[in-house]
Order: C-alpha cells, then sequence, then structure tokens
C-alpha cells in the first residue's frame, strides 16, 4: 500500500491528517482532540484490553489496524498553545499540539508510524528510551536521513518493552524542542498486568517568552521564565480527578533543562519506573518528592485513601511562578513612598505603586484587581482557591480525591468541602 492509498483507505486526506480515524465513525477531529483545554480519556481504550493513561489537557493518538500492524499518523506542523486563560504562544508540536498526543500502545504490538513534516525546516522524530533497530532511532544524518519540509517517513518497529517512554525530534533539537516538540509514548504490559486504576502522564517543559511578545527564545540556555506540564499554567491545568482508595499512577518526563523535584502533598508514593523500564518490587524506594532529571521518565504510585485538594507541584520555588522578570530589585523592607513626587516630575503620568517592600503576595492582589499587563501575558502568582488567592502559578496542579467519584470520571469535582473542625482556623485573643 503506498502513502495516498493509506491516507484513502483509513479516510484521511493529507489536509485533514493528524492521525485521525475515518471521518465515518464521527470520531472528534484532531483540532478538537489535541487542542481542547480539558483532559479527555483517549480514544485508543476502546478495544484496547489496557486501562489508558489520561494524559493532562491533551489526548491520545488513534490508530488502524492494517494487515496485523497499528498505524499511527504524527503530523509535525506549527501551532498556536494556549498557556492559560490570556496567553497564547506560537509553538511547533504534532497534531495541532504541544505536546504532541500520546501513543499509546501494548509490549509485543508491531507499530508503523507515518510521520508527516510541515514545519518550515526538516525534522526527525527519536523514540527516546524504546529498543528498536538502529535505522528507526530518528537521530537525522546519523541513522537517517532528516525529513524534509512536505515528505513523510514511516518508522515500522515492535515493542519490545512495556514502560514509559518519549518522543521528540533529533533534528535541529535546540529550536524544535525548546519550542514544545514532544510527547508521550506509552508501552502497556501484556495481559493488563501492572494495572492501576488511575493512569496519568504529563511531560515538563521550560520556555524564554518575553510579556508582549507570542514566540519562545529558543537560544536561552538558563534564564527561563516559564515552566509548564504539557505547555500549561496553572491555573489553566487541569486537576488529577481520582476516587478515595483508588490506586493512581502518575508519569512524569522531563525535556527542559534543569532537573524538577515532583512533591505531592498528602501521601508518600513509590518510585516504580524510568525510561529505562520499570523498578522491581523489591528495589523500589518511597518518596513524597521524587526528582525527575533532564532527559528522563519518573513514575510514581500510590493509593489515594485520604479525601481532600492536595498539592502537586515543583517543589523549585520559582517553577511554580509565572512570567518572572529575573532583573526585579530586591525591594524587600525599602521604604519607596519617599520617591514618589521625584519620580512624579519626571513622569507626569505616572502612578505610583510601590511593590515589593513587604514581599511578593501583592501581586496576587493587584492581579485579582485588574492590574494591566502587557499584551499576552499571565501575573506572575495567580489562582484562586476556596479560601483565596493559591499563589502559584507554572508546574502546580491539584490531585482531588473524592469518595463519591464514579470510576472513568474525571471531571472536576470542585474544591473539597472539609469537616467541620478540620481546617487550621485564626487564634482568637
Amino acid at each position: 500500500m503506498n502513502r495516498r492509498d493509506f491516507f484513502k483507505a483509513s479516510g484521511l486526506g493529507v489536509a485533514a491528517a493528524a492521525g485521525l480515524i475515518s471521518q465515518a465513525t464521527a470520531e472528534p477531529t484532531a483540532a478538537e482532540i489535541f487542542t481542547d483545554a480539558s483532559t479527555r480519556q483517549p480514544l485508543a481504550a476502546a478495544g484496547g484490553g489496557y486501562n489508558p493513561v489520561v494524559t493532562l489537557n491533551g489526548g491520545s493518538l488513534p490508530w488502524r489496524m492494517q494487515d496485523g500492524v497499528k498505524e499511527f499518523h504524527l503530523v509535525a506542523e506549527p501551532v498556536q498553545r494556549e498557556f492559560a486563560p490570556g496567553m497564547m504562544v506560537n509553538c511547533w508540536g504534532y497534531n495541532g499540539a504541544s505536546p504532541g498526543p500520546t501513543i499509546e500502545v501494548v509490549e509485543g504490538d508491531r507499530v508503523r508510524i507515518f510521520v508527516t513534516n510541515k514545519l518550515p525546516e526538516h525534522t526527525t522524530i527519536h523514540w527516546h528510551g524504546i529498543l528498536l533497530p538502529n535505522g528507526m532511532d530518528g537521530v537525522g544524518g546519523l541513522t537517517q536521513p532528516h525529513i524534509p519540509r512536505g515528505k513523510t517517513f514511516v518508522y515500522e518497529f515492535t515493542l519490545r518493552q512495556s514502560g514509559t517512554f518519549m518522543y521528540h525530534p533529533h533534528s535541529d533539537e535546540m529550536v524544535q524542542m525548546a519550542m514544545g516538540m514532544m510527547g508521550m509514548f506509552i508501552v502497556h504490559p501484556r495481559n493488563n498486568a501492572r494495572r492501576v486504576d488511575r493512569d496519568f502522564c504529563f511531560l515538563l517543559a521550560s520556555w524564554d517568552i518575553d510579556p508582549g511578545t507570542f514566540t519562545p527564545n529558543t537560544a536561552e540556555m538558563t534564564d527561563f521564565n516559564m515552566w509548564t506540564f504539557n505547555s500549561r499554567v496553572f491555573p489553566g491545568i487541569d486537576p488529577l480527578v481520582v476516587r478515595q482508595g483508588d490506586r493512581v499512577r502518575i508519569r512524569i518526563g522531563n525535556l527542559t533543562m534543569t532537573n524538577h523535584p515532583i512533591h505531592l502533598h498528602g501521601f508518600s508514593f513509590n518510585v516504580t519506573g524510568t525510561d529505562g523500564g520499570w523498578i522491581p518490587p523489591t528495589a523500589q524506594w518511597p518518596e513524597v518528592t521524587t526528582d525527575v532529571p533532564v532527559g528522563a521518565m519518573r513514575v510514581i504510585e500510590f493509593d489515594a485513601d485520604v479525601e481532600g485538594d492536595w498539592a502537586f507541584h515543583c517543589h523549585k520555588s520559582h517553577h511554580t511562578m509565572g512570567p518572572m522578570g529575573h532583573e526585579v530589585p530586591n525591594m524587600i523592607g525599602v521604604d519607596q513612598k519617599a520617591a514618589t513626587p521625584k519620580v512624579a516630575k519626571l513622569l507626569p503620568n505616572y502612578m505610583y505603586m510601590p511593590m515589593g517592600e513587604n514581599g511578593m503576595a501583592e501581586m496576587q492582589d493587584m492581579a485579582a484587581m485588574g492590574m494591566t499587563l502587557p499584551e499576552n501575558t499571565l501575573p506572575m502568582m495567580t489562582g484562586e482557591g476556596p479560601f483565596g488567592p493559591i499563589e502559584m502559578g507554572g508546574m502546580f496542579t491539584v490531585l482531588k480525591v473524592r469518595k463519591d467519584t464514579a470510576a472513568g470520571d474525571y471531571a472536576d469535582p470542585g474544591w473539597y468541602e472539609h469537616p467541620e473542625g478540620t481546617v487550621a482556623y485564626e487564634l482568637k485573643s
């Protein structure tokens, strides 16, 4: 079957592409699946023979069976991603989104992945951590030619191991990965082994996006100002919704330029896997914070036995902030009021707002009052909870454990209603 016949037989046109199954199935289009802000259960769950993953603010790539081979279609292309309401970013990604859709398969599957390049330059895809023939490894110039603009290459291999992996370019990767080209590749064990009740995944990414701009600075090496879960920042990140008593797995991949200590409140967990595979039970270790190194995966598992809204975040404090100005002077303890008339003489229209004198929490208050921000940017601190400002952005979300959540239900249940007498309170004098 040639490429044209493949698209025709699977109900696809090159323009519609993006890994879609036939329109005759009445499934949503790629744009509907992968640019929607809300988490969806993946379409691959139907007849998949496994408990599928839930990709935060994303979805899984549909596939079709052809002569015993699972066929997928990825389109590398420029995309726009809404990091949170009020901020759109010009990214590069796959199938209309950054990160691209999660690929879900089963150990032993043979896969055929069609990769169409709609970028303004050549690209490749490397299947990070997956054991495969050398010529399918996706390193441009070394194991294959780069994929030219407008061309489609085919990768075909058999999945020899189960686990948690990634895909990303090995072609001008400084630019392409900094623009958001990445995705998750999940290989489920045979026979539903290692099954859990809830299985989540997301990728960590770092960005340098100046306020008022829309395109990441791909030349930045260390001074990033935005940190994301699946190219979203809190409060634009979905919560992890689980039922009390569920066994929960969270898979985390790091394609940033630094490590991230990911911390979960309310529970201890076991580290059960890396991108090298599953960790034997006797070698697993308990944590409440697991460090995810650069270019690596970590898989954690725990029993969600206590109800509540539990914080889940990177423990590097700057990584739970929104767009940050790293050249802002330290004004803590500085009485700025004396400067008001002097500044006003130089700038007649100057509206004096002393900031930082008593810490930066006032940033949240000013944002709530409608402080004017540059175009296409977010407050440094953002997000409201049931008791007021949460004062987090970036790599932060909430694990929401509820006893009345149905199996398979991932809808946000709202804020937790604490039983009487279980909330910290002010001591009255």
